[in-house]
């Protein structure tokens, strides 16, 4: 019966090895991702926002807080932030100011897209007869 036993405790311990060894094994390090170069991250900003154009008529236009809504012919409605950068043409081309924009006026805004805003950079526009 001891040998049974003995037997029987050695196969348990054999057993017991084998696992703890299995539980213990090393695993392998993965070795980190390489940085990015300056030049990758350079690439990876976005350059200079593409101008847009928009046409339709002038919604709203508010000189004291400096944006306007503009209309498009298929109803949307285009809201645009401008300074006094903007560059104002009246379609029979002469200079013009903001102010000089009037309401339901025809007009065709180029436009670039910053930090989820509309920012006019020219604005044509006709007036009405």
């Amino acid at each position: 019966m001891n040998n049974i036993f003995s037997i029987t405790s050695a196969a348990a311990i054999a057993m017991l090895f084998a696992i703890s060894s299995c539980s213990t094994q090393d695993e392998k390090v993965s070795k980190p991702a390489a940085a990015p170069s300056a030049k990758a991250e350079a690439k990876a900003a976005p350059a200079k926002a593409k101008a847009e154009k928009a046409s339709g008529d002038i919604g709203l236009i508010d000189t004291e807080k400096n944006y306007m809504i503009l209309v498009t012919k298929q109803g949307k409605l285009v809201t645009l932030d401008f300074d006094q950068k903007t560059k104002v043409t009246k379609l029979t081309p002469t200079p013009a100011k903001m102010g000089d924009v009037g309401l339901g006026n025809s007009a065709t805004v180029t436009y670039t897209k910053q930090n989820n805003k509309n920012i006019a950079s020219g604005v044509e526009y006709k007036a009405k007869k």
